[in-house]
């Protein structure tokens, strides 16, 4: 009987796990498809726009022959990213510039491929190629590359390693305006994306050579649209993080107890998120310093 009565208690415990994951998977993904709310396109700077919600940051720049739109969300978003397009002008999209591999940037690239050309670094393609991932892109680079449309210039620029191996800004010189992409968030704490080559200390590089860039405007990969000050700071914090996280771990922490020795809360951030999804190589890189 008590055999029988550990079975019945196990399987409730994970039928409630199992419910449990399922509600936290609805959520992420914008409380289910049906029930996401719609995204918003705001207004950045004269022919610069941004679209928000579900998923990452889309910029569209509207020129006098085309579109360029920078990252594309997910594939079940493309209709609507299409909609509110066209809500800001009759010109197609031209060309789709990938700031990294991730499914939230790159979703709609199978879609948008049949009507724009779609690029991005080397490492974006051969990434998602890895991972058997939709859409890579067609026209690659290394590590710059310009997209000339009516009278606007786009620049991608591969800056060095940090969130992912691949990442791009893109700049637009004319506004003074860079989309940053997922190397600088606003809305929580950096993932390292270990899988894909990303590298917390040179991520500190990465972001000294955005702030280099003769912009005023930073669009970001998740979060608001803000001034390169802020991505200072985030900089700033982020060196301060990884300076704690080393000091913990010459202390004695380990990986178990490593969110607990740190204290982020006067940052404003928290190893829950996106610092714990990256947690163990986290922990590893910084203990070979």
């Amino acid at each position: 009987m008590r055999k029988r009565l550990l079975v019945v208690m196990i399987a409730a415990i994970v039928g409630m796990s199992a419910a449990a994951v399922d509600g936290l998977t609805q959520r992420g993904r914008g409380r289910g498809r049906g029930q996401a709310p719609p995204l918003d396109v705001r207004e950045v700077a004269d022919g610069l726009y941004v679209i928000v919600g579900s998923g990452g940051n889309v910029s569209a720049r509207v020129t006098s022959e085309g579109v360029i739109l920078i990252d594309d969300k997910f594939e079940r978003n493309y209709d609507e990213i299409i909609e509110r397009i066209q809500g800001v002008t009759s010109q197609p999209v031209k060309y789709v510039i990938n700031t990294h591999n991730h499914g939230d940037h790159v979703g709609g690239n199978a879609r948008f491929g049949a009507i724009a050309q779609v690029m991005a670094h080397e490492n974006v393609r051969a990434n998602m190629l890895r991972a058997d991932q939709a859409g890579p892109p067609a026209i690659v680079y290394t590590e710059t590359a310009t997209v000339h449309l009516g009278d606007v210039e786009a620049r991608a620029i591969h800056l060095g390693r940090g969130h992912t191996n691949g990442d791009s800004v893109v700049y637009f010189p004319d506004l003074r305006v860079v989309h940053a992409g997922d190397l600088f968030v606003t809305d929580g704490t950096p993932f390292i994306d270990y899988g894909n080559g990303g590298d917390a200390t040179e991520w500190l590089d990465t972001l000294d050579r955005i702030a280099e860039i003769d912009a005023d405007t930073v669009i970001t990969g998740h979060g608001d649209v803000v001034d390169m000050a802020t991505l200072r700071e985030f900089r700033q914090k982020f060196e301060t993080a990884q300076s704690r996280t080393r000091a913990a771990i010459r202390s004695g922490a380990t990986k178990e107890n490593l969110a607990e020795r740190v204290q982020l809360d006067d940052l404003g951030w928290a190893f829950e998120g996106r610092l714990l999804r990256s947690l163990d190589g986290f922990y590893d890189e910084m203990a070979q310093q």
